[in-house]
């Protein structure tokens, strides 16, 4: 065993749970610990025994964090103190350099962060202890230099880590964050590329939604907005470089990842060179991944790299749950699904056209029944995201130019589930989440998928499927051509109290005799 598995470390913190887990892995690794819950305990400790290193926490009661490595200082000047905190502040980190303390942890820190702290600070110790024996011989003017080198080195880290705070305050949108993100992850990890990804259990596949190049500027400044619009999805360069696999895996386990040198065995394409990959978490479930890559150059991610990106994502998350305090919240995660619905469209060029069109009919067949404002609204919103479940369906099936088998249809009718499950993870939009679901519902409990009927399908939804069956029988199809509008016509009616609520076909006939639904398809419209 090394010198470092012999040595003690006091833990000082008000909660019980705190000590005995940090206790527990430390006395694993060889360490021999001791445990303390206020300031006053420690000091007896510390009396009676040589203790190597301490950690405390800042807030405790009667005598701080702060307080007792001051005191520590007094009666010991060679042992190292390290501080934990939830709450850093740069006045929280001058304080703690005058008080004599050499590493400054921001919680939650994991246990293999703290044993890190634990192995440099004592080889600091060591080198500090040698320096005051020298400083007995000789000026040790060179030792006394490294030291406030090192010293500026941790104000330097400290001073990184609240300029990322800082460029979270004033964001206005999700879409802000994910492009503020990587911008950021761009500069402090001197990455090639990085890539911001948004993950659905309903998927089952990260979807990235913003990336940044190494031409992207990092401005500190709050004021100052690096925003740019929303990227591909589909065709970025950073999406084809990292597995999704590897992705998955640290959603999965929700530990960052981080590959120094990519060996080959590593789910690694040859053409990256170093990789991160850190989970961003809400209330403890993983929303989405932050990754940056290395593809040329002899740059290679540190742990110091790791640790500065977790940060990141860190600050990022709670930016985003923040965000869900205010009303455009709504607007913004729209627009993060909408960008869903976007990826569907690259697939199949007709989807894109449907949904416009179809949410357009809906708010015309709206109008015509008297629906409130309110109503439309939410007619606007399910109509734009009716088929975003089929971002959930294969291709093969999706795009088929010809008729679907029944395994094939019985896949396709799974797409109104996706795509309320995908609304339904936000915990937002019940009223819209509840149309997705119902748009393929019959008024006679005939349809899917929950097989309901007449007034148990929401109106909205029954004012959708009319839409929805019109449009798709008067456009191009790749199997077919548009169908006659009397052919249509006849269609729908014939449909009036099996396939369709009566009052929306009667809504439907009044608005095509107005001519508000032709007028709509030609020039896009609505009166």
């Amino acid at each position: 065993m090394g010198i470092h598995h012999k040595a003690i470390i006091l833990f000082v913190d008000d909660e019980e749970s705190i000590l005995s887990v940090s206790s527990e892995y430390f006395q694993r690794k060889g360490y021999q610990t001791r445990t303390a819950k206020t300031g006053a305990e420690a000091l007896k400790i510390l009396a009676n025994e040589t203790i190597d290193c301490c950690f405390t926490d800042i807030n405790m009661p009667k005598m701080n964090g702060l307080e007792l490595a001051e005191r520590i200082r007094n009666h010991d000047n060679t042992m190292p103190v390290i501080v934990m905190t939830g709450y850093p502040s740069l006045e929280n980190t001058i304080q703690t350099i005058k008080n004599g303390v050499v590493d400054f942890l921001i919680k939650p820190v994991n246990l293999k962060q703290m044993e890190l702290s634990v192995q440099r600070v004592l080889q600091q110790r060591k080198i500090f202890v040698e320096n005051v024996l020298l400083k007995k011989e000789v000026e040790s003017k060179q030792r006394i230099e490294k030291l406030n080198r090192e010293l500026m080195v941790k104000v330097k880290e400290l001073n990184t880590l609240n300029k990322i705070m800082s460029q979270f305050t004033a964001i206005g949108s999700t879409n802000d964050v994910f492009k503020k993100a990587v911008d950021i992850a761009c500069t402090i990890a001197h990455a090639d590329m990085t890539g911001f990804y948004v993950i659905n259990d309903a998927v089952q596949a990260p979807i990235q939604v913003s990336s940044s190049a190494k031409s992207a500027v990092f401005d500190t400044r709050p004021e100052v907005a690096n925003v740019g619009m929303l990227e591909s999805m589909t065709s970025s360069k950073n999406c084809q470089l990292l597995d999704t696999g590897l992705i998955m895996e640290v959603v999965s386990d929700q530990i960052p990842l981080l590959i120094s040198q990519n060996s080959g065995n590593n789910g690694l394409t040859a053409e990256i060179r170093s990789a991160m990959v850190v989970p961003l978490k809400i209330r403890n479930k993983v929303f989405g991944v932050l990754t940056a890559i290395v593809n040329q150059g002899s740059k290679r991610f540190s742990e110091k790299d790791l640790y500065y990106l977790s940060f990141l994502a860190q600050s990022a998350a709670q930016a985003i749950e923040n965000l869900a305090l205010y009303e455009n919240i709504y607007e913004n995660l729209f627009a993060t699904l909408y960008a869903f619905v976007k990826a569907v469209e690259a697939r199949d060029l007709y989807t894109q056209q449907h949904s416009s069109r179809v949410t357009g009919l809906s708010i015309v067949l709206g109008k015509q029944l008297g629906c409130s404002k309110e109503e439309l609204e939410v007619l606007n919103f399910a109509g734009h995201l009716h088929d975003i479940g089929k971002i959930g369906i294969r291709d093969d099936i999706l795009l088929k130019p010809g008729k679907l088998t029944e395994e094939e249809f019985e896949k396709i009718k799974d797409h109104p589930v996706i795509g309320a499950n995908i609304l339904e993870q936000l915990g937002l939009w019940e009223k819209e989440r509840q149309i997705i679901r119902c748009h393929h519902e019959r008024f006679d409990g005939t349809g899917y998928p929950d097989g309901i009927k007449r007034d148990d399908i929401p109106l909205l939804a029954r004012i959708l499927s009319v839409a929805d069956v019109y449009d798709a029988m008067a456009s191009d199809r790749a199997y077919r051509k548009k169908m006659d509008d009397n052919v249509i016509l006849k269609i729908i009616n014939e449909g009036n109290g099996s396939q369709f609520d009566p009052d929306v076909v009667a809504a439907f006939n009044q608005a095509y005799a107005d001519g508000k639904i032709t007028r709509y398809m030609k020039t896009g419209e609505i009166h």
